[in-house]
């Protein structure tokens, strides 16, 4: 019995030991602690003194700002987003539903009438309306409802239109209108949040918001014209929206819209006209009734391929054919014929006359401008000056 007892203990003796030793040897690692997250307001916080963190602090982002900028939230709150209401609620009594007849003949020679829908906007408060041409365009009655509910009719004969632009100014028999005020579509940055309201499939006065997709886009309308430097838009543009405003968050109108070009196979996507093209036409609609632009007197112009090469049995299959030249202008005073293929203007390669009308239209007035042709299969270089034209000029003449 005392030999187990003297057993039991040393074995005792030893275990604590071994326990001491243990505790002995721990003694100088740190202890855990538990990282403390970052605070609601997005400050940084501090763990303990002495304290070794297991994981970074991080500050939490910042909420987006309403106008579209600044960083945005993983879980943006209604804060963060644009306030599409009050951007409505100021422009929609400034646009207006335009409805219009249009006479129209069958294929067979039978007379009828087309109705159409369109949209424009309230320029000034003592009447002026913007719309595109096409919405107009050939129409044998048009009236203009305001967002109010009161109707105006409009003389056809009184609208002053450029189809080149595809913009038109009507006015209408009131005063105290609420305008809209124009935007700068120059500061314009892809990403923008911007708002199209109209009268969207001639439905009546409806909004749609989107994005700016892409700027300075160029879109051939047919053989024979284009549009330039246009606002590509993710904002949804239906028939009837045309010559409604495109506005940024501030309300501003920074594009007129353009559902033509939707419906000549642009599908999914809209198009505006910027106001940077916009006003300076705009203007001289306004204050002459036309547009003045750069003028060299030719006429009948055709966009040559191969098979309007074949056709006229000319030498070359890419330029523009002359068809025409008007007496006393300077196509004529340069000897230019009728049958010229026009292949360069200011130093640029032309193969269509799209690609004509863009250069000519960039070149000041009065002032020399290279020109080659073709005739007969002999290239001719010789310098062109353009003058002002003095009425209105159409797709097919330059």
């Amino acid at each position: 019995m005392k030999r187990h007892l003297k057993l039991f203990a040393l074995v005792l003796i030893f275990v604590l030991v071994i326990t001491t030793a243990l505790i002995s040897g721990c003694a100088g690692l740190p202890t855990t602690t538990t990282v403390v997250p970052p605070s609601a307001t997005g400050t940084v916080a501090t763990a303990a003194p002495g304290a070794t963190a297991t994981a970074p602090l991080v500050t939490a982002p910042p909420a987006a700002s309403a106008n579209g900028t600044g960083t945005a939230s993983f879980a943006p709150d209604a804060a963060s987003l644009p306030d599409i209401e009050a951007v409505v609620a100021l422009v929609k009594p400034s646009v207006v539903v335009i409805n219009t007849q249009v006479p129209v003949t069958s294929f067979f020679g039978q007379q009828s009438t087309e109705q159409a829908a369109g949209s424009g906007w309230i320029l000034d408060s003592n009447g002026t309306i913007v719309t595109n041409n096409h919405v107009v365009d050939g129409a044998s009655t048009i009236s203009v409802t305001l967002d109010d509910g009161r109707t105006f009719n409009v003389d056809p004969s009184t609208v002053k239109a450029d189809p080149i632009n595809d913009l038109a100014i009507l006015h209408i028999d009131a005063t105290g209108l609420p305008a809209l005020q124009i935007g700068d579509s120059t500061n314009l940055k892809v990403g923008q949040w911007v708002v199209a309201i109209g009268n969207s499939l001639g439905m009546g006065i409806r909004a749609t918001v989107g994005i700016v997709s892409q700027l300075g886009v160029t879109l051939d309308l047919s053989a024979d014209q284009a549009l330039y430097n246009l606002i590509d838009t993710s904002a949804i543009i239906n028939p009837g929206n045309s010559g409604g405003p495109l506005v940024n968050l501030a309300g501003q109108v920074i594009g007129i819209t353009n559902a033509k070009i939707v419906e000549t196979g642009a599908e999914a996507t809209g198009f505006a006209i910027p106001t940077e093209s916009a006003v300076p036409i705009i203007n001289q609609l306004i204050t002459k009734g036309y547009v003045t632009r750069p003028f060299l007197g030719v006429q009948g112009l055709i966009t040559v391929d191969s098979m309007v090469a074949s056709y006229y049995q000319l030498k070359t299959d890419a330029g523009v054919l002359v068809r025409g030249v008007v007496s006393g202008s300077p196509a004529a005073d340069i000897g230019l014929k009728p049958g010229d293929i026009i292949t360069q203007l200011g130093g640029s390669d032309v193969t269509t006359l799209a690609e004509l009308t863009k250069v000519l239209y960039q070149a000041p007035i009065g002032q020399p401008l290279s020109i080659g042709y073709n005739r007969n299969g002999k290239e001719i270089t010789t310098t062109i000056i353009p003058v002002a034209s003095t009425a209105p000029t159409t797709t097919s003449g330059s």
